[in-house]
């Protein structure tokens, strides 16, 4: 594990809180109390996006770190849907950037895989920020392994490091497991996956009859659809029961054991 510090030199935290929910199901208050719950759990380290509920993620996260952004690891990531080329990646950072209320950030995603624009357009960009001292780290979000390999191939010729991964990793979205983390392991790739919970699935909520993104947003009805997500979410937050564990505590408590697992 490569030792990655705050700006103030303080070690970044085991678990991150991504911010894909502030400005939509989470009021500016209700992400000040997460923000504030987070903090005060020892979580220094808080992802955003560009395309997060249309810019809000990023502004109620930068009122948030105002008063001590060393001290707290910020991502963020371009390219979503208008893919990713140089002037997206530009403009897209330029806003991010004045949204959080900060020069830099410490970790850049490309937010996912662009099949039109060429890597070394895409990299080239980003190498133009991290050698102005915009951009701390560089991550892929969404990439598959052999995208992976490539974007750090091309990166490297840029003289510039490819470091984290963000891929979507839960008990019932289990695929990173066949080649992602292993390829993160062999060679040395920083791991950050997303949606842990499975939009709230492996909460035990839905079992319990509640709402959420499940039911409110066409992509997550469709992701998380299958019956047997379900069956498997309900059995989950059985075990939670029995265990006298939080559904949600033991969703990541067991991701993470089995990603710490792999060889």
């Amino acid at each position: 594990m490569r030792d990655i510090r705050t700006i103030s030199g303080a070690t970044i935290s085991r678990f991150s809180f991504g911010t894909m929910q502030f400005g939509a199901k989470a009021s500016s208050a209700d992400a000040a109390a997460i923000y504030g719950a987070c903090r005060e759990a020892g979580i220094n380290v808080f992802d955003s996006a560009y395309s997060y509920t249309e810019g809000a993620s990023e502004r109620i996260l930068g009122e948030l770190i105002a008063g001590e952004r060393d001290d707290v690891f910020i991502a963020t990531k371009a390219g979503n849907l208008n893919l990713a080329s140089a002037e997206v990646i530009h403009r897209e950072f330029d806003e991010s950037r004045r949204r959080l209320g900060v020069d830099s950030v410490d970790l850049f995603y490309v937010h996912q895989p662009d099949p039109v624009t060429p890597m070394e357009e895409t990299f080239g960009a980003i190498a133009e920020h991290v050698r102005s001292g915009a951009i701390r780290y560089v991550g892929v979000s969404n990439f598959s392994a052999w995208s992976t390999m490539k974007a750090r191939t091309v990166a490297r010729e840029l003289g510039i490091a490819l470091t984290f991964l963000q891929p979507m990793y839960n008990l019932v979205k289990r695929q990173a497991e066949v080649e992602i983390l292993p390829m993160a392991v062999s060679e040395g790739f920083l791991v950050c996956p997303y949606s842990p919970l499975g939009g709230g699935l492996l909460t035990g909520k839905y079992a319990g009859g509640g709402g959420g993104r499940l039911k409110d947003d066409a992509m997550y009805t469709v992701r998380y659809g299958p019956d047997w997500m379900h069956e498997a979410a309900a059995e989950h937050a059985a075990l939670g029961e029995t265990l006298g564990v939080a559904p949600a505590t033991l969703a990541v408590a067991v991701r993470d054991a089995v990603g710490r697992g792999l060889p």
